[in-house]
C-alpha cells in the first residue's frame, strides 16, 4: 500500500484517431508526474482512456490548463479530478476474482443482476471487459472484496434466471499455469451418443435410448445399464463400427478448443463410457494421446454383446483425471473436467474447474460452471482465454 499522495484521475473520451494516446502523455511529460494506473478501450469508433497519476500538488493547475488545450486540439473531452488520496491501483490488490459471463444474447438485465448480486456480497467490481463476441458474447469482471465460494453460490441463481453461463475463478499467476482438460465424448466432444448409433443398426434403438437417458439422469447404475445396452448389440457384424464412425460429427467448436489448448501448452485428454473401437481413430486424428474408454468384445468379426476389461464408469472417470494429471505433472487444482451426464459427476467435482456442458440438471447443480450454448470452444472463455488469443494461436 502506497502512502497518501496527491493524485489526479484523467478521463479522456471521444472519436478515436491515431495519435490520441501519444498527445495526452506528451502533454504530461514535462511535469514531475508518475503513472499509477492506466487503461484504454476502443468500442466501435470511440475511445475511452483513463489514467491515474501521482503529481506535485503545485503543478495541478498547469496540468489541467495544458490538458484543456490538448482536448481542444484533439477534439475530445478530457476531465481531471485531483485529490489527496492513496495512489493505490488494482495491481496492488490481492484476492481478486475473475467472473466470466457467457450470453447469447447477453442482455442488460443480466449485467444489472450480476452487479446487484456482487454488491450484496460486499464485492467491488474493479474492471469489466469483453473477451469474445463470437460465437457467444463473453464478458469478464475483475472483482475484489469477496470469497470465491460466496460469489459462486450467489451468482448460481443469476445464471438460471438470466439464462447465462457464469464461471468464478481466483486470479493470480496460477490462472495461467498449464492445465489438463479432460473431456467426456458422447454429447460433449461429439454430438451423438455412440451406443444409440450402434443400437439403431441392431434394431434396438428405442430400448437402448430409454436405458441411456435413465443412466444419464443417474436413475440406474451405469455399469448395469451399459451391460444391458451392449447385450442388445449381440450379433452385429464388426463392420458396423466403421459405419457408425462415419455418422459421428464433432460438437461445434471442438476442433478450435483442442487446437487452441494444445498451442497454448495445455494438455487435452478424453475419458468415455463409450467404446474405444469407435472413437480411437477420431482421437488420433485430433492429436489426443491420453484417453480411456470401454472395449467391445468381438469374436470372429461379430459383436458378442459383452465387454472386455474394466468398465469406465463414474469412479473410473475420476480416476482417469487423477492418473492423467499425475502423468502430465499437473496438480488437480489445475485440471478442468467437462461432461454432460451423471457418469461425469465424480470427475467434474474432483477437478479444479468442473464444467457441465449442455448437461442434465443434476450435473449443472454439481459443476462449478456450465455451458448452455452448443459451442465447445466457449470453454476457452471460461478459462480467461480471449477470442484474440484464439485467433493469434491459429496464426
Amino acid at each position: 500500500m502506497q502512502n497518501e499522495a496527491f493524485t489526479g484521475l484523467i478521463l479522456l473520451s471521444g472519436i478515436d484517431t491515431p495519435g490520441i494516446t501519444q498527445a495526452l502523455f506528451e502533454t504530461l511529460a514535462p511535469f514531475a508526474v508518475t503513472i499509477v494506473d492506466i487503461e484504454q478501450v476502443v468500442i466501435r469508433d470511440r475511445v475511452i482512456l483513463t489514467a491515474l497519476i501521482a503529481l506535485d500538488k503545485s503543478h495541478s493547475k498547469a496540468i489541467e490548463e495544458d490538458l484543456a488545450i490538448c482536448a481542444a486540439t484533439l477534439k475530445v473531452d478530457i476531465a481531471v479530478a485531483f485529490s489527496q488520496s492513496s495512489a493505490d491501483s488494482i495491481a496492488a490488490k490481492s484476492g481478486l476474482l475473475h467472473v466470466v459471463v457467457l450470453g447469447n444474447p447477453l442482455r442488460p438485465s443480466a449485467i444489472a443482476m450480476i452487479a446487484k448480486t456482487l454488491a450484496m456480497q460486499g464485492a467491488n467490481i474493479e474492471r469489466i471487459y469483453r473477451t469474445a463476441s463470437y460465437p457467444v458474447t463473453a464478458v469478464e469482471f475483475v472483482v475484489s472484496g469477496a470469497t470465491q465460494q460466496s460469489v459462486r453460490t450467489a451468482l448460481a441463481q443469476v445464471s438460471v434466471l438470466e439464462n447465462i453461463d457464469i464461471a468464478v475463478q481466483p486470479g493470480g499467476l496460477m490462472r495461467w499455469a498449464k492445465k489438463l482438460v479432460l473431456m467426456d465424448v458422447d454429447s460433449t466432444l461429439i454430438a451423438q451418443e455412440v451406443i444409440d448409433l450402434l443400437a439403431a443398426k441392431a434394431g434396438a434403438g428405442d430400448r437402448v435410448k430409454e436405458i441411456t437417458e435413465s443412466a444419464m439422469r443417474g436413475e440406474i447404475d451405469f455399469e448395469k445399464s451399459l451391460r444391458e445396452r451392449v447385450a442388445l448389440l449381440k450379433g452385429l457384424p464388426q463392420s458396423v463400427i466403421e459405419e457408425v464412425r462415419a455418422e459421428i460429427s464433432l460438437t461445434p467448436g471442438a476442433r478450435t478448443l483442442i487446437r487452441t489448448l494444445k498451442r497454448l501448452g495445455h494438455t487435452v485428454a478424453v475419458v468415455s463410457g463409450g467404446f474405444i473401437e469407435v472413437i480411437e481413430p477420431i482421437l488420433i486424428e485430433l492429436g489426443i494421446t491420453l484417453y480411456r474408454a470401454n472395449s467391445l468384445e468381438i469374436h470372429n468379426g461379430v459383436l458378442t454383446g459383452g465387454l472386455m476389461g474394466p468398465i469406465i464408469d463414474r469412479p473410473a472417470k475420476a480416476q482417469a483425471l487423477v492418473d492423467f494429471a499425475s502423468k502430465e505433472g499437473v496438480g488437480l487444482e489445475q485440471t478442468i473436467a467437462i461432461g454432460d451426464g451423471a457418469n461425469d459427476l465424480d470427475m467434474i467435482t474432483a477437478a479444479g474447474l468442473g464444467i457441465a456442458f449442455n448437461a442434465k440438471p443434476a450435473v449443472r447443480a454439481a459443476a462449478d460452471s456450465a455451458v448452455s450454448q452448443p459451442y465447445l470452444d466457449s470453454v476457452l472463455y471460461l478459462m480467461g482465454i480471449t477470442r484474440e488469443d484464439v485467433e493469434e494461436a491459429d496464426n
